[in-house]
């Protein structure tokens, strides 16, 4: 069902101090730096700074798992009793996310790839 867990995406207060912390820690430059996101790749794994993510719910930072069927999933997820806090949106070249409330307030977050 899932490609496995290859996403983490942390809620920043103050984005240039976060880029620069998370630049520091990894030793890189980000691959993407917006104003509405910051993204760093570490030995496969992507890691995420996102100024708005307080303001959706995001209380700490949601690991994301990869999988072909997002929709499904999220229902999946649902249907299992988790509590949703952001529907599917899709953030840019087809790419898609989603994330839940699990019963013991855990975030988890879902991720679909855009078609190759």
């Amino acid at each position: 069902m899932t490609d496995g867990l290859k996403t983490i995406i942390y809620p920043v207060k103050d984005l240039d101090r976060a880029k620069a912390l998370f630049t520091a820690l990894l030793g890189t430059e980000p691959y993407a730096d917006e104003p509405y996101y910051v993204g760093f790749k570490d030995a496969g794994q992507d890691v995420g700074l996102d100024p708005n993510g307080h303001a959706r719910g995001m209380t700490g930072p949601v690991p994301y798992w990869h999988v072909a069927d997002i929709r499904e999933t999220l229902a999946a997820l649902l249907a299992a009793g988790a509590e949703p806090l952001q529907d599917v949106q899709d953030v840019g070249g087809g790419k898609l996310i989603a994330f839940v409330k699990d019963a013991d307030g855990n975030l988890v977050g879902i991720t679909q790839d855009p078609p190759a």
